[in-house]
């Protein structure tokens, strides 16, 4: 009991993360179509902009909140320049931003080496003890950070004017138009969104899990996959495939072997596109003009 309990932390942890990584590729799709590989490289460089602060003399909360920015500004700059002028459909949407992924690998490799680094956990690291499981502080964080952003993103999307807006681009673009919405500037605001989120995702697992040039790949990789899940372009689908495959793998690797972690998040992958391709929520569907 005490170990299946250990696992399920475990695997809350991993897939809060996976959850976010997520909702960063909903928040694009839903208004521009576009499937953006780059939001794994969005929670690499949020972290090692963090990390480097910190060297520098920044104080921590400074340099996690300046990073968080700059890589949400660095989303719509991304949007603006590239995916934009290229009337990015779902096809050449992928291509560019996994080109846009490997010129920022290319760029954290120069800029910061390809040695593993990591932040210092936000409240120390002595472990609490939960009726016998190991928790570390950091994997509170991690769980409350993730909560708390889904929360506040599905009160975003429901309740106020802007997130009405989102949604009313997810549904119909061209009726949005029709009424007033800006839709270039939507796409922009959906860039910032993935940025931050994406930030935020790596900056909170980097205490845990060492960060490095390459880690965003895996973290887009099982985002896109919590996608799936869940059901592209549903927020709370994503984040529930996230928390879901999470504990699938952190019970595959405690049960059976760490070396099956990847591949049961690619046999579920392959399950949910031939058994329930809509995903959990089933997916938003969008009329294209």
């Amino acid at each position: 009991m005490v170990d299946a309990l250990q696992f399920l932390v475990a695997g809350l942890v991993i897939g809060s993360i996976y959850g976010l990584a997520g909702i960063g590729f909903t928040a694009v799709y839903n208004v521009t179509g576009v499937v953006n590989f780059a939001q794994g490289d969005f929670a690499m460089i949020g972290a090692m902009l963090s990390i480097a602060m910190m060297v520098a003399g920044i104080p921590l909360i400074i340099a996690i909140v300046l990073a968080v920015i700059f890589v949400a500004f660095l989303g719509a700059v991304i949007e603006r320049l590239a995916i934009r002028p290229a009337s990015a459909t779902v096809i050449r949407g992928i291509v560019i931003t996994i080109g846009l992924g490997v010129l920022l690998q290319g760029i954290a490799v120069v800029l910061w080496d390809s040695d593993p680094k990591a932040l210092p956990a936000f409240s120390g690291e002595t472990p609490i003890n939960l009726m016998g499981v190991t928790v570390p502080p950091q994997a509170i964080w991690v769980i409350g950070t993730a909560l708390a952003l889904m929360v506040a993103l599905h009160l975003f999307f429901q309740r106020s004017y802007l997130g009405k807006a989102f949604r009313a681009c997810a549904v119909n673009p061209f009726a949005a138009r029709l009424v007033g919405v800006r839709v270039p500037t939507i796409a922009s605001i959906s860039f910032m969104i993935s940025g931050g989120l994406g930030a935020i995702a790596g900056i909170i697992i980097t205490p845990i899990a060492f960060m490095q040039y390459d880690s965003g790949i895996g973290i887009g990789i099982k985002g896109f996959i919590a996608c799936i899940i869940g059901g592209f372009g549903h927020p709370i689908g994503a984040a529930l495939g996230g928390i879901m495959l999470g504990v699938i793998e952190a019970f595959s690797a405690g049960y059976l072997s760490s070396g099956f972690k990847d591949a049961i998040a690619f046999i579920l992958l392959l399950a949910f596109l031939f058994v329930r391709p809509g995903g959990i929520m089933g997916e938003l569907e969008k009329v294209e003009h």
